[in-house]
């Protein structure tokens, strides 16, 4: 039980380090190019997704929140924790970081033993660290270093780059390819994840609707930030090196 309380507390720290990277990604990408050229597209698939999360996405994640118990929720996002580490492995080889793509093939495999099927994240409390890796990363360190912003409902905000490279994560996703003959299971699955996440972000709303004067452009600049964070392993360099 306590590890379950630990996980679902590191889960909620998540949530809030995402709010307050939202709050701080605009004054950090104030001198930056953005790259949106189709952002009359992206502001309309916006209004859409903003009006589907309302009317269905939001109040499903807030049912779910509110029914689920503490360790039940935090095992639901361990599974599916568990599932992403294959992601992990497959792109960590791919960029070249072995050692990491072998911490996470550790963390596949204790957690799908011990862990009952990653329902404990057994190997995070052995001091195994996860990463989050996926093939938009994956292109991005492969030198596809710029792309244009994208919006997409229900899938959320994305480059053209990452958007090719969710496509490929969803195929490598054996929430997708393992179970495809049972249909109803597997749509099963990929809802639960949905909602699972999306509620894990339900702390960072109001954080987004209280700082944001234009909040397609904070998501926007948010989600940009964090990428960029992310594909260099959380050591972007200075805007000014790259420059020169």
């Amino acid at each position: 039980m306590m590890g379950k309380l630990m996980t679902w507390k590191r889960r909620a720290c998540a949530s809030c380090l995402v709010a307050g990277a939202i709050s701080l990604a605009v004054p950090a990408l104030a001198d930056e190019a953005v790259h949106d050229p189709l952002e009359g597209f992206n502001r309309a698939m916006f209004s859409v997704n903003e009006g589907l999360d309302a009317v269905i996405v939001k109040p499903v994640a807030q049912a779910y929140d509110f029914v689920a118990p503490l360790p039940v929720r935090a095992g639901v996002g361990d599974f599916f924790g568990n599932i992403a580490d294959v992601r992990n492995v497959l792109n960590n080889t791919l960029q070249g970081k072995l050692a990491d793509a072998g911490t996470d093939l550790g963390r596949l495999l204790i957690n799908s033993t011990i862990g009952i099927f990653g329902l404990f994240d057994v190997a995070s409390e052995l001091g195994l660290e996860k990463h989050d890796e996926d093939f938009g990363q994956t292109l991005a360190v492969w030198g596809w270093d710029d792309s244009s912003f994208l919006f997409w409902p229900i899938i959320g905000p994305r480059t053209v780059r990452d958007t090719g490279g969710w496509v490929v994560d969803v195929y490598t996703d054996p929430t997708w390819y393992t179970l495809n003959k049972s249909v109803a299971t597997r749509n099963s699955l990929v809802a639960l994840s949905f909602v699972d996440v999306r509620a894990s972000l339900l702390p960072s709303d109001k954080v987004v609707e209280e700082a944001a004067l234009d909040k397609y452009a904070y998501v926007r600049d948010a989600y940009l930030q964090r990428r960029r964070n992310q594909i260099f392993d959380g050591r972007p360099p200075r805007l000014e090196d790259v420059l020169d």
